[in-house]
């Protein structure tokens, strides 16, 4: 867990339900996490001091942790100050990629990092911690990342602009800007890859995109503002957080209504799926918390403290999560 008003990383028991050990990060503000799917990686890019399109500090690394021992034991420089923000790991078993000088590149692990700044995403080598090339988003605060289960396409959250971007991973270029509202927030993409999920910033609801035509297919109306999303491991259910009102909002995706709402901590933010899919971890910033809702019984089972203002979530182990980890 990545906590931006402590500057470092939380590694959690999930069986104990409590922090273990906290990495400082380096004095500037990480605010998201991925891990190898050997879970003994992690990657923290380092944004700033300041919020999305606000003053502050320009992050320019990415800082890279050794879990098992618990030290920073790497760095990726990215030149200059661009705002690295959202990580996916992505795991190359099948699909060929192509390096900077375009030659095919065949079974590559690669690292995906908004650079906000730069209005792109940048890619990184996680093993040479080398950066291998870059795919132009075209449009300013490309905030969060979802990337299909197939590794072909991605999608940014573009927040102060209110769009997304749709992202040939491949070729390295944008195919489509869908317009979704005045502000948005966070995207996550169901396991089918047939829908992508953005919040509204202006209105009570959730956009869904259909990926087939690039075009917003419905709304879903929400008790409140929605932020952090992500769906069950079955494919049955979304789950979107509403900060304003410290719920979590469960969506039947086969007739995209909410169904019910569950109780958590103030400002929950991000949700992170369990491999074995029995529970969703939601982080809680402004109580420093991290809660641990039962997917059976639809509750909190428990709460788990860790730093202050913790915000992004990654599982570290052999399963890999489906919100940090991807596979091809």
């Amino acid at each position: 867990m990545a906590n931006q008003g402590d500057r470092n990383l939380s590694i959690i028991d999930p069986a104990a339900a409590k922090q273990i050990a906290a990495v400082p990060v380096g004095g500037i503000t990480g605010h998201e996490v991925a891990a190898s799917p050997d879970g003994r990686t992690a990657y923290v890019p380092i944004y700033g001091n300041s919020g999305v399109g606000r003053p502050g500090t320009d992050g320019s690394n990415m800082v890279v942790i050794d879990i098992p021992s618990r030290k920073v034991v790497g760095n990726v420089d990215f030149g200059h100050g661009v705002r690295p923000h959202c990580v996916i790991y992505v795991a190359d078993r099948n699909v060929a990629n192509r390096d900077a000088t375009n030659r095919d590149v065949p079974n590559r692990d690669l690292l995906y990092v908004t650079t906000e700044l730069d209005q792109t995403v940048t890619v990184v080598d996680p093993h040479t911690l080398r950066v291998v090339g870059s795919i132009p988003t075209t449009q300013p605060e490309s905030h969060m990342l979802a990337i299909s289960h197939d590794g072909r396409r991605g999608y940014t959250a573009n927040v102060g602009p209110g769009t997304v971007s749709v992202l040939d991973m491949t070729a390295r270029k944008t195919i489509a800007v869908i317009p979704i509202s005045g502000a948005t927030q966070r995207i996550s993409i169901s396991n089918d890859d047939s829908m992508v999920f953005t919040a509204d910033q202006t209105k009570s609801r959730l956009a869904v995109i259909d990926t087939s035509t690039n075009r917003i297919k419905t709304w879903v109306s929400l008790p409140a503002s929605g932020y952090g999303t992500a769906p069950t491991l079955d494919g049955r259910w979304l789950l979107a957080a509403l900060p304003s009102i410290s719920k979590v909002a469960v969506i039947d995706l086969g007739t995209l209504n909410v169904v019910r709402t569950i109780d958590v901590p103030r400002g929950p933010a991000e949700i992170l799926m369990r491999p074995d899919s029995l529970v969703a971890y939601v982080s809680c910033p402004p109580d420093k918390q991290v809660a641990v809702i039962d997917l059976m019984q639809w509750k909190v089972q428990t709460l788990i403290n860790a730093g202050e203002y913790a915000d992004g979530l990654a599982w570290a182990g052999k399963s890999s999560a489906q919100s940090a980890t991807h596979e091809r």
